[in-house]
């Protein structure tokens, strides 16, 4: 009796696998670390993140958990470009994976905003979701920085890569997760940023069978016919500082005190990389294309979202977002994603697009970063 007692009990506990034998399935580089804390209080202390890859995207006044020990790995996917240069490796799909000690069954997979390294999300994301138990895994997205549309062969294929990319990660992270805990993952979420909330969306839309759902946090729209970044920002540009007209092309009336420095650094940057990514042809002023004329139609096909979600979607969006207005982005997505799918959406009063201009305009802005928290412990209830 005591025997077979015994068998049970070993049947029912997870055998554990000694971090030094973790290997991610497809990596072509990996580097394994025991850390005595995996969020960023101490991953900047042993050089386990770059706080350059999360800086601007939170309030100074945002307060983080801290004390997770537990397990980390870094490495890349076998990938022909070198953008990335983090860790001297020179070298484009770099991921981390992160596994605490204490762990509550579940994976959260993202890849990161902007074009931004595989770290961008340590602060916003990472640190919470670890101090909850969960194992976290992030991708570069295959191609980083302004020069991201230099990859693939074709128009499209950079951003394209990034939903390859996220969906690799994700299968190889559950790999690792039954490797170090002796058991899938009970619950994998998507969440994501800007970009990364695009990723989450298409995820969603295309491997909803790697998840249980998702939280897109002010994801990007791309859309064959319709609202897009390359239609929402040139008349704006062209308006500019016009306030009728750059109120027309979709931006919040309300919203005016943050144009400047939007129309300085991000408005005509985003518009000349995303043209130069998905209508490489055109040499004319960001300010005077014209999507609709232009037709790109084969080059943003490869990346359209349908609404069609297949998992329990969050999406939350600021109503002062001044690069992806509200009303042009995911007002329209949910249009899109219509009555009858599993999807919640939630307008945020007074929330931008950065988080860090909370701290410029503390009496006009509203942090997202605590609804996203709420959002997230939402879909956990949901899917629970």
């Amino acid at each position: 009796m005591l025997v077979a007692l015994t068998l049970v009990a070993s049947l029912l506990t997870p055998v554990q696998q000694p971090h030094q034998q973790l290997a991610v399935p497809g990596a072509e580089k990996q580097m394994v670390a025991r850390l005595a804390d995996l969020t960023t209080a101490g991953t900047v202390a042993s050089g386990h993140t770059d706080p350059a890859d999360w800086a601007g995207l939170h309030s100074a006044a945002t307060v983080n958990p801290t004390g997770v020990p537990g397990t980390q790995i870094d490495g890349y996917f076998p990938d022909t470009s070198t953008g990335n240069a983090t860790h001297g490796w020179n070298h484009d799909s770099q991921f981390v994976i992160r596994l605490p000690d204490r762990w509550n069954g579940g994976l959260v997979v993202s890849g990161t905003p902007g074009n931004r390294e595989q770290y961008a999300n340590d602060y916003t994301i990472s640190d919470w979701v670890l101090s909850k138990g969960y194992a976290f895994a992030a991708t570069d997205k295959g191609n980083v920085g302004t020069a991201f549309h230099e990859d693939g062969r074709a128009p499209g294929d950079a951003i394209a890569e990034w939903n390859h990319r996220v969906t690799q990660l994700a299968v190889a992270a559950k790999a690792v997760v039954r490797q170090r805990y002796g058991r899938q993952p009970a619950r994998t979420f998507a969440a994501g940023i800007s970009n990364g909330g695009y990723l989450v969306r298409w995820q969603l839309e295309n491997r909803g069978h790697l998840y249980d759902g998702g939280v897109d946090w002010e994801g990007t729209l791309w859309r064959l016919k319709g609202d897009n970044l390359l239609n929402i920002l040139p008349p704006a540009l062209k308006a500019y500082p016009d306030e009728a007209g750059v109120r027309a092309a979709g931006f919040a009336a309300g919203s005016e005190f943050l144009w400047p420095f939007h129309r300085q650094y991000y408005w005509e940057l985003t518009q000349e990389l995303y043209q130069k990514e998905l209508d490489p042809s055109y040499k004319g002023a960001p300010a005077d294309y014209d999507y609709d004329a232009r037709k790109p139609y084969g080059a943003v096909a490869k990346i359209a979202l349908t609404g069609r979600i297949t998992k329990p979607l969050i999406t939350i969006h600021g109503t002062l977002d001044t690069l992806l207005p509200i009303s042009r982005d995911s007002d329209v997505y949910a249009q899109m994603v219509g009555p009858h799918r599993p999807f919640r959406y939630h307008r945020i009063e007074g929330g931008n697009h950065l988080d860090s201009l909370v701290d410029l305009y503390p009496d006009r802005l509203k942090p997202m970063l605590p609804a996203f928290r709420s959002a997230f412990e939402e879909l956990e209830g949901w899917v629970r």
